[in-house]
């Protein structure tokens, strides 16, 4: 008898769900209109020819320090046989007839000091990465800012020549400070 009634429930509720009148608009054509300005909404602001030559040879640089990604570590290394992180930024800046040191602590001392919310394609950045370290002993060159995420090419005793982020909690616990040199 519990069946039945069940049964008879579950039949009259399809039923239900069946016949419920919609309203439905069948063939209406609906017009809908969008002002527009003439002007962008995100222009990107012009370069002057000065930033457009910096922003041309940060490109080069960064093209040139790619080139070795995946080159393994080398204490004092500047070849593709092996390369440490100060050799990785000296052969960039080099090939693209940059004179630059050839040390970390020393590629520190040039250039002009930057806040991280300013940092561009082509900066440097700075890191002390030994725990007991009174100076800096690694450097990255910036690769790519996309927002508050900025991507820099480094060589690791690890890993050799990678694109890291300053998001990772090793570096940015260990950065210093981050300098523009064009």
């Amino acid at each position: 008898m519990l069946r039945k009634i069940i049964c008879l429930l579950v039949t009259l509720s399809f039923i239900a769900c069946g016949t419920s009148k919609r309203k439905r608009t069948v063939n209406k054509t609906r017009t809908v209109t969008v002002e527009g300005s003439s002007e962008e909404t995100n222009p990107t602001p012009k370069l002057s020819k000065k930033e457009e030559k910096k922003n041309e040879k940060a490109t080069a640089i960064i093209a040139t320090a790619m080139t070795f990604n995946g080159t393994r570590y080398k204490f004092g290394g500047t070849t593709r046989q092996g390369m440490d992180c100060s050799g990785l930024v000296y052969v960039s800046l080099k090939e693209n007839d940059i004179v630059f040191p050839r040390v970390s602590y020393q590629m520190a001392e040039e250039g002009k000091r930057i806040k991280v919310a300013d940092v561009k394609k082509g900066d440097l950045l700075f890191f002390k990465t030994s725990k007991g370290g009174k100076r800096i002993n690694h450097v990255g060159l910036v690769v790519d800012v996309q927002g508050d995420d900025i991507k820099f090419i480094h060589s690791t005793t690890s890993r050799g020549v990678l694109v890291s982020s300053l998001r990772e909690g090793f570096w940015n616990y260990s950065f210093v400070k981050a300098t523009r040199i064009l």
